[in-house]
């Protein structure tokens, strides 16, 4: 087991520097379905446009239901499938295209299934588990796949469960998951009062 904990340079909650995306995981290990409720309860209440919470998460639990996890995961790409295939639980992020109230496009919608995973993620983290995104996956297969109406966008699949040995993976895996983590410096991507002066 690998922890890589965020090397911040300003401090920050426990969660922010916990989470990152391992590919190692137990295969043996089942996600209780207490904590997969947790997980979609915490994305629940993510923020979002006028409230219309536009995601859909299609969960597929090895465990539980093999034939729809098997479906997902044939919509990865096959770099992806080499490691995700020992995660337990494999779930489609969907975006809802149109507002619920109007039937208007949602430009924000995408924005806002972005903000649900990632609240998913710190969750994840709170319940002692691992979790990877993935844009790595068919998306046609996948619409086809679960019969996901026109009007929607798979946006993601995100592997969960619990994390395990790093010799499990291939040779170029494990050095990713030894490397150091890194960001840039916050000046380079954070402005302040004016685009391109980066804050100090």
């Amino acid at each position: 087991m690998i922890e890589k904990p965020a090397q911040t340079s300003i401090e920050i909650n426990e969660l922010s520097k916990k989470r990152w995306s391992p590919r190692s995981y137990d295969a043996n290990r089942p996600v209780s379905r207490q904590q997969i409720l947790s997980l979609c309860e915490a994305a629940r209440w993510a923020p979002s446009c006028y409230n219309d919470q536009p995601w859909k998460f299609i969960i597929c639990d090895k465990f539980t239901n093999k034939d729809a996890y098997d479906k997902l995961f044939s919509c990865l790409v096959e770099l992806n499938q080499g490691w995700a295939v020992n995660a337990p639980v494999l779930i489609a992020v969907v975006a809802t295209n149109n507002f619920s109230f109007n039937g208007k496009e949602n430009r924000w919608a995408q924005y806002d299934c972005g903000a649900a995973a990632v609240t998913l993620a710190y969750e994840a983290v709170n319940q002692g588990l691992v979790i990877h995104q993935m844009g790595g996956f068919d998306a046609e297969k996948l619409m086809k796949e679960f019969s996901i109406p026109d009007d929607h966008t798979p946006m993601a699949v995100i592997a969960v469960g619990y994390q395990s040995e790093i010799e499990k993976l291939s040779e170029q895996y494990q050095k990713t998951e030894k490397a150091e983590r890194s960001r840039r410096p916050l000046n380079e991507n954070f402005y302040l009062s004016d685009w391109g002066k980066g804050i100090e």
